[in-house]
């Protein structure tokens, strides 16, 4: 099936949502699609590096820019001469943004949106794996963030019509889906009867019994109450592999960034999850460098590496957003902010890396994802095998050593 090209930038959930603009555009083998992320300065400069990229590329296309880059600040994109149309996170669901005459930019007020739309909202990854949208938006204003004024407030999808989109995923040879939104823990209050995520997780499990595993994404860890604690704890098919968004280890800094936990709460909520089931893998967002940040803030930040078992973080060096309260907050010096980055990705190495290594001699589940030889454990960590395995299989392989932070082994 011909089609555009998708340059897709940012979350699983833009990854979800340039799958279905795939759809919308089909057999427009003229255009290119880049689907922007704002989460950082540098999310949004890598979207003009990456549009002058695709115009060298291809001198010939049409190129439309869409995302959360797009919604926020359209006017930039529309300035850029390789750009031919600019579309916003509403309008991206919309035919007529594909169709020829369309205005060059059509970017709507998306705090006014108020539902979404999940059967647009879900990528393959390899056809093995699917990213099903069940939440768009946040409530939240942390003030480092930009994200609501490009996605809007929190909208939750009715549970009936994601159980009919995963069964779909998997009817169709998906192994692995991986539930995704915004601010996934904060799923619910707006729909009837104000369910949670969950039990939304309980019935999709119950109403899909051959989805073999299950994931979420970005999770906020002070709202995992103790019926999405116990799945997690005790269900075999919901994978042990959580990514929290703590952004800070200083309970200052967590106030100021105007988050909902503190540092003790990280902490007990990681020591509560371990202690019921040891084999989860903890990832988690973490921001170096916010306004006022001094060094024993930042030490904070760094010691809660060890203190939550951090395998896998996604570091982001700090950097102030027109219209967020921190920028208009006193700003750490640039090279302080690079050099504490430098200390928490060392870190989160060092740790990953005693992880991986600790794996060795055990035998981990893996699903086939590419090439029939690479793929994920049930805990996240990439594995990778010497002899072809049909994609989504799922092997149990025993692990017998690490390369390139990727674990080796042969199946058992």
């Amino acid at each position: 099936m011909s089609g555009p090209e998708l340059i897709t930038l940012g979350c699983r959930l833009n990854a979800a949502e340039s799958e279905a603009m795939r759809l919308l555009a089909v057999g427009q083998d003229d255009l290119v699609i880049v689907n922007s992320c704002a989460v950082t300065n540098e999310a949004v400069r890598h979207t003009r590096q990456a549009i002058r990229k695709a115009r060298r590329a291809r001198p010939d296309a049409r190129i439309f820019v869409t995302g959360c880059a797009a919604q926020v600040e359209p006017a930039t994109f529309a300035a850029m001469p390789e750009v031919d149309r600019v579309f916003g996170n509403r309008e991206k669901f919309s035919p007529l943004s594909f169709q020829t005459g369309s205005a060059e930019i059509r970017v709507s007020d998306i705090m006014a949106v108020h539902k979404t739309a999940p059967h647009l909202a879900a990528a393959f990854a390899d056809r093995t794996r699917a990213f099903v949208e069940v939440q768009n938006g946040c409530d939240h204003r942390c003030t480092f963030c930009i994200i609501p004024y490009g996605r809007g407030n929190s909208r939750s999808v009715p549970a009936g019509l994601i159980v009919d989109t995963v069964k779909a995923l998997v009817a169709e040879g998906c192994r692995e889906i991986v539930l995704t939104g915004v601010d996934i823990t904060s799923y619910g209050p707006d729909l009837p009867g104000a369910p949670t995520l969950g039990r939304l997780v309980e019935r999709i499990l119950r109403h899909v019994p051959a989805l073999p595993r299950l994931r979420l994404s970005s999770l906020d860890s002070v709202e995992i109450d103790a019926r999405l604690g116990d799945i997690i704890c005790h269900e075999p098919r919901f994978m042990p592999h959580l990514h929290m968004s703590f952004q800070s280890g200083d309970d200052m800094i967590l106030k100021r960034m105007k988050r909902r936990h503190s540092r003790a709460q990280a902490i007990a909520t990681v020591q509560r999850l371990k202690a019921k089931r040891p084999d989860i893998a903890i990832g988690a967002d973490l921001i170096a460098g916010f306004p006022t940040e001094t060094d024993a803030m930042a030490e904070n930040t760094l010691n809660l590496i060890d203190e939550c078992d951090i395998v896998m973080g996604h570091i982001f060096p700090y950097s102030p957003k027109a219209g967020t309260p921190a920028a208009r907050m006193p700003q750490v010096a640039h090279a302080t902010i690079k050099a504490r980055a430098t200390r928490l990705r060392e870190a989160t190495a060092r740790r990953k890396a005693m992880w991986l290594q600790g794996l060795v001699g055990t035998t981990q589940n893996m699903l086939v994802e590419r090439s029939g030889m690479r793929g994920h454990a049930e805990n996240f960590a990439p594995v990778s095998i010497r002899e072809t395995n049909q994609a989504g299989s799922l092997v149990p392989v025993r692990i017998t050593g690490v390369e390139n932070d990727t674990l080796i082994g042969e199946p058992a």
